[in-house]
């Protein structure tokens, strides 16, 4: 009764053996300090790769940076001052000054515009496509689809191009097809015109080989409206095909990662609302791959502007500097005009483009309120089907 009495008053009094007093609470370290030695293992962790990248990234970028404002040929040292530091000069000459620099780098860059607007709506909607293809649940051997598909993609760009070269020649394969069905083909590697004025010249519309005085006499940035306009040249077409049908098969890796993480029972649940396929796919899928169609439009817009290897191989610029790209330009200036300030300015001026297209992309493609979008799709989406 007592120890019941005991515990009931204020609980266990007993005190454990060899203790003589309660020990003294711990001091808890201040959260900053913490923080401070978690923050200091972190940097430790990555000081390799941190140590890397400044070598053989950072570094080579302020030392190109440095050329770009220098006369080099590339025969002594930049660091020296043997060579002429010429300020904005290579700058200016691709950029304002009025002469053959400023009239290449602008050609190159109508080339690859054209090219970008292009190859990555075509690209990103055949990998969509496939991705939806290979993750449907009807097709069988959807292993064997998935590597046939992206196999392209892991092959060597060099051999991929030959390949292109004997398939697109006057009497190659792609022709040899065309004229089973009564068509002449292109000469494909040596037509320069552009891709525009040559079906609105099949139409009647225009000439291509009198452009209009309107057009031919104003310009912009050292070229002609005319040029401006004239669309991706037959050449340059071909490419594009190269580039659309290598790149797809990693995009659509992607694209399948994406689809398998979309909840089955959103799909599902618009499908018992009523809607279709169609429907279902385009309120349900394509909000959900929001993020992932933005990585892949990024990635397919920084390679496109940075395509050389297809042009090295294929054209190098011909004909008539219709397949010219800012990247291979640069590579000409440095290694076959041994110019290697105007090279760089070149390299940078195209980092800077990217940068800004990129930058445009992130803000038309930006979801400030896709909850709410996504709300009123469904809510829109049941009042038809209801």
């Amino acid at each position: 009764m007592a120890v019941t009495g005991a515990r009931r008053g204020g609980g266990d009094q007993r005190t454990p053996r060899g203790a003589g007093a309660a020990a003294p609470p711990r001091r808890r370290e201040p959260a900053s300090r913490i923080k401070g030695r978690q923050g200091l293992w972190g940097w430790l962790f990555v000081s390799p790769m941190v140590l890397v990248l400044g070598l053989f990234l950072l570094l080579p970028i302020g030392m190109a940076l440095w050329v770009s404002l220098l006369n080099w040929d590339g025969q002594s040292n930049p660091f020296t001052g043997a060579a002429d530091f010429v300020g904005l000069d290579n700058y200016s000459n691709v950029l304002t000054d009025e002469g053959l620099d400023r009239t290449l780098f602008m050609t190159s860059v109508r080339n690859n515009l054209y090219f970008v607007l292009l190859v990555v709506p075509l690209q990103t909607i055949l990998a969509l496509a496939l991705a939806v293809a290979v993750n449907s649940r009807r097709i069988k051997g959807k292993s064997l689809f998935r590597t046939i598909f992206y196999f392209p993609s892991v092959t060597s760009s060099i051999a991929i191009s030959t390949v292109f070269l004997f398939l697109f020649q006057g009497s190659g394969a792609v022709n040899a097809l065309l004229k089973w069905v009564g068509i002449t083909g292109p000469k494909w590697f040596t037509d320069a015109d552009g891709l525009v004025w040559t079906v609105l010249g099949g139409l009647g519309i225009v000439d291509p080989d009198k452009p209009t005085a309107a057009l031919a006499s104003n310009g912009f940035l050292g070229l002609s409206w005319w040029d401006w306009l004239s669309g991706p040249s037959i050449a340059m077409c071909t490419i594009i095909a190269l580039i659309v049908w290598t790149s797809s098969g990693t995009y659509m890796l992607i694209f399948l990662a994406a689809l398998q993480d979309v909840p089955a029972e959103l799909e599902e649940a618009a499908l018992l609302d009523g809607a279709n396929r169609w429907q279902s796919f385009w309120n349900v899928t394509i909000p959900a791959l929001r993020p992932v169609i933005f990585l892949v439009l990024t990635l397919g817009l920084i390679g496109s502007w940075q395509i050389f290897d297809a042009v090295y191989v294929m054209s190098q610029g011909a004909p008539g500097n219709t397949t010219l790209t800012p990247a291979f330009l640069s590579y000409t200036a440095g290694f076959q005009d041994s110019e290697y300030g105007r090279a760089a300015a070149i390299a940078f001026i195209l980092l800077a483009i990217i940068m800004v297209m990129t930058l445009i992309q992130r803000v038309l493609l930006r979801d400030r309120d896709r909850p709410a979008r996504t709300a009123r799709r469904f809510g829109a989406l049941r009042r038809r089907t209801s």
